[in-house]
């Protein structure tokens, strides 16, 4: 299992749909800054990812997951609220998140691109 930097456990790894072409995109984009606060990343169909959640298959890519190291998951939304707590530039962004309103309205925006994320992918000519 990777996600281990400089002999520290991970905080979590974040779980992406390797699949998806802004999934695998924005999870390299990012890589650095989050593994610089402890997360590694991987993709959801890495078999030690699918043993490890033991969620049904079609259930398992619905959303992006959070796995903390001390076994708990997040799912979806949750999972980008968690990492922006951690990131002092993108506070305001977390503020916004949890604000009640709000919060709806970033939990639909994330849920409506998670359904389409493969449509975009494709519009977008991402493999």
């Amino acid at each position: 299992m990777n996600g281990f930097q400089d002999n520290k456990p991970a905080v979590g790894w974040i779980l992406y749909d390797g699949s998806c072409g802004i999934c695998c995109g924005s999870a390299s984009f990012w890589e650095n800054a989050l593994r610089r606060r402890g997360f590694a990343m991987a993709a959801l169909q890495e078999d030690w990812v699918m043993e490890k959640l033991n969620l049904p298959s079609e259930e398992l890519l619905d959303e992006m997951r959070l796995l903390l190291a001390d076994g708990t998951h997040l799912a979806g939304p949750d999972v980008y609220r968690y990492a922006m707590r951690r990131i002092w530039w993108a506070l305001p962004l977390y503020l916004f998140s949890v604000l009640p309103g709000c919060r709806r309205v970033f939990d639909f925006a994330y849920r409506s691109f998670a359904r389409n994320r493969h449509r975009v992918s494709a519009a977008c000519g991402l493999k």
